[in-house]
């Protein structure tokens, strides 16, 4: 037997590069599809089925609609865009910096956490007449309103994972004489960064949830308002075209808010972490 014919009998090993590619266009392909399928029924149904407009709209009135009412969403996207990232930015600067004061002591924590916790379990709804009381504006209120919402998230996540360092490890740090901040900055946020990351793609999803939330609760109004009074205002008339609009409008924000947050975490631990490397068998 010829090399030649070795050679050919082989199997062709794949290339670790076209599996990447293939995989790629798999996740972005497959739930494209879907969509256009799901759309597709929508489409059928209200053709088929005859029910009207103020009902149901079709998917080209909806399109319509945010293309004709785009002067009017999109300023109210891009408030409910900049509350959300506002937010969520303080959310992160506060539920970083409370959790490294947190882990600083057993008392701390014993006399602090309960706070948070109570924060978190309270209503949004129920204590934002109390923000808007004695918050100096509108638009102030919200912010504190999708910032208590999006902190806690963070906060418990970060706790987690400053708590979670091997001890093996700190007790290693001990030996060589690391002072509490060197061990801080050099082992345990490091070792707290995959709850991190958790911590920033729950406290992303939330903000903007809490944002919508809390201009439904202030009943905010105007030129400065957000995508939510937009939503109630094409309710009160009956615009349901333009009400669908909004809704696909925060989808869409809400979709880009998952997808940054999940590239800024596959960015931090695609090299190092075991929940971003892939396997090899």
């Amino acid at each position: 037997m010829s090399i030649e014919t070795v050679e050919n009998s082989m199997p062709a090993v794949s290339n670790p590069l076209n599996a990447k590619r293939r995989d790629l266009a798999l996740r972005i392909t497959v739930p494209f599809f879907s969509i256009i399928v799901l759309i597709a029924i929508w489409a059928i149904y209200v053709k088929v089925s005859g029910v009207p407009p103020y009902i149901l709209p079709s998917p080209l009135a909806v399109a319509g609609a945010l293309v004709s009412d785009w002067g009017t969403l999109s300023p109210a996207l891009w408030v409910t865009t900049k509350i959300t990232f506002m937010s969520l930015a303080l959310a992160l600067i506060g539920g970083v910096g409370f959790a490294i004061f947190l882990v600083q002591s057993r008392w701390i924590e014993i006399a602090f956490y309960p706070l948070a916790v109570i924060l978190q379990v309270t209503p949004i709804v129920a204590i934002s007449p109390l923000i808007l009381i004695y918050a100096p504006s509108t638009q102030v209120a919200l912010l504190i309103c999708a910032f208590l919402v999006a902190f806690f998230p963070i906060l418990s996540n970060m706790v987690q994972g400053l708590k979670s360092v091997d001890h093996n490890l700190i007790n290693l740090f001990e030996l060589y004489g690391a002072s509490r901040w060197q061990t801080l900055l050099y082992l345990k946020l490091p070792a707290a960064q995959p709850y991190f990351m958790t911590g920033l793609r729950i406290g992303g999803g939330l903000a903007l949830i809490a944002a919508v939330v809390a201009e439904f609760a202030a009943g905010s109004a105007g030129a400065g308002s957000g995508l939510a009074f937009r939503l109630l205002e094409a309710q009160y008339r009956m615009n349901i075209p333009r009400l669908f609009a909004a809704l696909f409008m925060l989808s869409m924000l809400g979709v880009a808010i998952f997808a940054i947050t999940s590239f800024i975490s596959w960015l931090s631990l695609h090299r190092w972490h075991e929940s971003s490397l892939k396997r090899e068998n």
